[in-house]
């Protein structure tokens, strides 16, 4: 599987998920500035993966003590509002240098930041496993996904990805349908890329096609991530999760989110109590570079909220979750 980052030498390298499948491009980030930079700017993304690379961002300011950490606790806290898994990591490692002493705090931190990313490996082993126990025995299935919660947004094998990932390794799965994901394509650019690299099967279609696909009885259930889940058990995912929660409730389909027990967040009471970030235009206006439209007003939220009644279940590392 492709890895969204590695550590070495002192340097987080970041796979630049901006300008994937065109290129393969590693970023050397060698501070939380950097670090932060490239969460703000989607070089990588995915809920699970801006908390791992966050807490390598700390690692990179620890030989300067306690204060560079936690100067660049701030920096990186303030790089996207909305993914509970960034402040979850920060506040994690920044619990760990409080117990450290200066000499000791590169080494603790290091081995905080390792225990986080290998712990993400494993959730995301059981998530797919678990997911995968859904579908029954003895018949495939094809299945939808939106955005991108594989290998790239998580550093392991995926949320929903490794659900369809481990489907595909028992020879139940028929195909998986990967919307397109506007405005910045995670789906085409990102969810293609890896399922193509892994020879799994799939077809993509755009955002606009997801109901009369469904209307074509061709999708048996719909698989996405999460980047925060409030007590009640709304859920924040990638602007467009909220229609497909619709469009399945509407046609009997099961609409099942993946998602490690990091992304729930007690804190956040409601769905309506979640920070959605707002993004700017050129995001949509533009397509890669290429001007799309005359300049309009726009409305770019990056996220949107399911409300946990349109979810049939989670799946978490340790179990399945109905909401109600």
């Amino acid at each position: 599987m492709i890895r969204p980052f590695y550590f070495r030498d002192e340097t987080l390298y970041i796979l630049d998920q901006r300008v994937l499948p065109r290129k393969e491009r590693w970023i050397a980030c060698s501070t939380a500035e950097d670090v932060a930079h490239a969460i703000r700017t989607l070089a990588v993304r995915g809920a699970p993966a801006i908390g791992i690379a966050a807490a390598y961002g700390l690692v990179l300011e620890a030989a300067g003590g306690r204060s560079s950490v936690e100067r660049a606790s701030r920096i990186l806290l303030a790089s996207r509002p909305t993914a509970v898994n960034l402040p979850w990591a920060v506040k994690r490692c920044m619990e760990t240098a409080a117990r450290s002493g200066e000499r000791e705090l590169k080494e603790r931190l290091t081995k905080e930041a390792d225990a986080i990313w290998a712990e993400e490996i494993a959730s995301n082993e059981a998530i797919a496993s678990l997911g995968a126990g859904l579908f029954e025995q003895g018949r495939s299935f094809s299945v939808l996904t939106h955005c991108n919660a594989g290998s790239l947004a998580t550093g392991g094998m995926g949320t929903a990805l490794g659900v369809i990932r481990r489907l595909h390794e028992q020879g139940r799965l028929q195909c998986v349908y990967m919307d397109e994901t506007r405005p910045l394509l995670q789906g085409a650019r990102i969810t293609a890329y890896e399922l193509k690299a892994d020879g799994i099967p799939c077809t993509l279609i755009t955002d606009s096609m997801a109901g009369w696909l469904m209307r074509l009885n061709r999708v048996h259930a719909v698989i996405v991530g999460a980047d925060r889940i409030a007590a009640n058990h709304d859920a924040a995912n990638k602007v467009g999760s909220y229609s497909l929660a619709v469009l399945s409730h509407a046609h009997g389909i099961p609409f099942y989110i993946a998602a490690p027990r990091s992304t729930f967040d007690a804190e956040t009471p409601t769905g309506d109590d979640i920070p959605i970030e707002e993004r700017g235009p050129e995001e949509v206006l533009t397509v890669q570079g290429s001007v799309l439209a005359p300049r309009v007003n726009v409305f770019n939220p990056a996220f949107d909220v399911v409300p946990h009644g349109l979810i049939t279940a989670f799946i978490t590392e340790s179990g399945i979750i109905r909401p109600g």
